[in-house]
């Protein structure tokens, strides 16, 4: 299979739901045929999305049957893109056909009762059936340097359909083009630790651990976006995801005007409710659409992606992806005072609410580019809570005046949040800016596993280690808008497995608001600490260790323990224990008999702490 020209020819739907440029507005042109769409991408590209969309319907189903169903389709299609446009097989839409040849089959797990449905509950039940939680299915086992390497000499085709079935299974919500870049990606690794130049450097295994991580980023990466991006629009609703979407393309385009701006919000908020209901062909229609429209409509777009849409098909896309926001125009006004200052306001508000909002989040986004998302979703909030104050009978003749200071203020708080965290980071570096992080979100959620606890105060290091060392204008849309998918990923954590009541607050009241919601939480009043058990700490000798990481994992894990017992711990207490077990460690790691130490001064320690927490 021709994994290259695969992705030369479908990778262009891959434009990421962070950029949100609009699709075509094809909504009223019919879908496209089997034997078009199968004349559009040639068969060895039909017959791989063919694959990725049932592996991604049927999960528990094997290998063979998918490859299986994924030929007859693609059979099908070849012969109604050859001379069957009068079969009338042939003019059934794309998911029916789909759909079709998955009832068809024998014995296939949990499709029973979804067959049994009309169109188009039918497939409404499919997609219900979709399961992307990953305890579902076993982590993918990788083999060994030797099998691998010999499977891909020996069975290079099926190789490739087999890591698009396992990864699609795995991956049911995930778009079908980031699938077939990382087929892509895997297939060079491949060819590179199985005899190019990587092996001769290294030997195949080191060289699978080294590129491996590389390969899979994308399922990662894309995958959190996507997920963040329909847990918005389940948890709070379209009107949210289009409002998030007028910020970004107005800030993305600013020289896009407000109807052909509005209008686009309308069509992407569109296309991710296709995507995340895991309706794969209509996704990749909507994604589809949005390329062809850049490319064809650039002029009243985007300055900067003439380049983009002069490279093949590939580059295109991913060089599309990454551009940045366009200039604004150089007759733009600084300020958007109409919104305040003119006597019309509370009449057009009355009139026309959420189109004077909508107009305003789109004035003021393409001005400021150096905002956060949340922030300036923030600011329209206020705006609009101004306005229902301000235009209610009796209000001051002045009220509305005092909205640029109260905008000034949360400016100005939002940026003092970013820069004092900042500071900490330079200050302190990552390990202990995370330990930092830790005891905050301890007390916050102290619900959580330690695990859960070290893996999202990681995240967030990490965006300072990303973030920290940009310029102000580029700092708040860096730190925000992604520490925005770790807190995603916690309400999602807590959707699944409620946290506490002031998390379950800050995951549902406002999408906007969710990370000042989350950085005024405190100690949870509702939590029952720790019980103190011979096993809460425990002191061996592998705390000796010279792999710094390993120790500072145990030790961050110790942190948390003593924090989940003594939520209400100072800070000088906190040092004090430290200062304690750093000097039993420092002890017993230079004896000869480490763990008898270990056994003998840890329940001292213990005692000896006990009785300082309780002062």
């Amino acid at each position: 299979m021709s994994w290259r020209t695969v992705l030369y020819v479908t990778v262009l739907l891959s434009l990421a739901a962070a950029t949100a440029l609009p699709r075509s507005y094809g909504d009223t042109e019919e879908k496209s045929s089997i034997g078009q769409r199968f004349s559009q991408l040639q068969e060895d590209n039909f017959k791989a999305i063919a694959t990725i969309m049932f592996a991604q319907y049927l999960q528990g189903g094997t290998f063979g049957r998918a490859v299986k169903m994924a030929g007859e389709v693609t059979d099908l299609a070849k012969r109604c893109a050859a001379a069957g446009r009068d079969d009338p097989a042939c003019q059934e839409p794309l998911d029916r056909i789909f759909l079709d040849t998955i009832c068809k089959e024998e014995n296939l797990p949990r499709v029973a009762d979804c067959c049994a449905r009309k169109d188009p509950e039918r497939n409404d039940c499919f997609l219900s059936l979709k399961n992307s939680s990953r305890a579902f299915i076993a982590p993918f086992e990788r083999p060994s340097a030797e099998a691998a390497c010999k499977n891909h000499s020996q069975h290079q085709q099926p190789l490739a359909e087999y890591f698009l079935y396992e990864v699609s299974r795995r991956h049911p919500f995930l778009y079908a083009p980031t699938i077939l870049s990382v087929a892509l990606r895997h297939q060079e690794m491949l060819r590179n630790c199985c005899g190019g130049a990587e092996a001769a450097a290294h030997s195949p295994e080191e060289c699978f651990r080294r590129q491996a991580p590389k390969v899979m980023k994308p399922v990662k990466e894309d995958g959190l976006r996507q997920e963040h991006t329909c847990g918005i629009l389940k948890k709070f609703g379209e009107r949210t995801l289009q409002a998030l979407k007028l910020v970004q393309i107005s800030q993305r385009l600013p020289r896009a005007d407000f109807v052909t701006v509005h209008k686009l919000v309308l069509d992407i908020a569109d296309m991710h409710k296709d995507c995340c209901r895991g309706d794969t062909l209509a996704c990749m229609h909507d994604r589809e659409e949005i390329l062809h429209y850049v490319c064809t409509n650039q002029d009243i777009l985007s300055s900067k992606i003439k380049k983009c849409c002069e490279k093949p098909l590939l580059q295109r896309s991913e060089c599309i992806v990454n551009v940045g926001n366009d200039d604004r125009p150089a007759d733009l006004s600084p300020h958007v005072r109409e919104f305040i200052e003119d006597k019309g306001i509370c009449e057009r508000f009355a009139q026309e609410k959420d189109t004077h909002l909508a107009r305003f989040l789109y004035e003021y986004s393409r001005r400021h580019p150096e905002f956060s998302a949340q922030m300036l979703l923030r600011i329209g909030k206020g705006y609009e809570d101004l306005l229902k104050e301000c235009c209610r009978p009796g209000a001051p003749a002045n009220c509305c005046s005092r909205g640029e200071e109260e905008l000034k203020k949360h400016i100005y708080e939002t940026e003092s949040v970013m820069k004092t965290s900042c500071d900490i980071y330079k200050e302190k570096g990552d390990y202990y800016f995370q330990n930092e992080l830790l005891m905050s979100f301890t007390k916050k959620m102290p619900q959580l596993t330690s695990a859960e606890l070290i893996k999202f105060t990681k995240q967030m290091t990490t965006i300072g280690s990303k973030c920290c060392q940009l310029s102000q204008d580029k700092l708040l849309p860096c730190a925000e808008e992604n520490l925005d998918l770790v807190l995603g990923e916690i309400c999602r954590r807590h959707l699944m497995d409620p946290i506490n009541p002031g998390v379950c607050h800050c995951c549902s009241s406002s999408y906007s608001f969710r990370r000042p919601c989350m950085g005024k939480l405190e100690i949870d009043e509702t939590y029952v600490p720790l019980p103190l058990t011979p096993g809460l700490f425990p002191f061996h000798e592998d705390l000796c260790t010279t792999e710094e990481e390993k120790l500072q994992h145990k030790k961050q894990e110790m942190l948390i323990n003593l924090i989940k017992y003594k939520p209400q711990i100072r800070q000088e207490q906190l040092s004090s224990v430290t200062a304690a077990f750093a000097a039993m460690r420092e002890q017993c790691c230079a004896e000869e008999h480490r763990q008898a130490c270990f056994t003998r001064e840890g329940p001292e320690l213990i005692k000896r702490s006990e009785k300082l927490l309780s002062a």
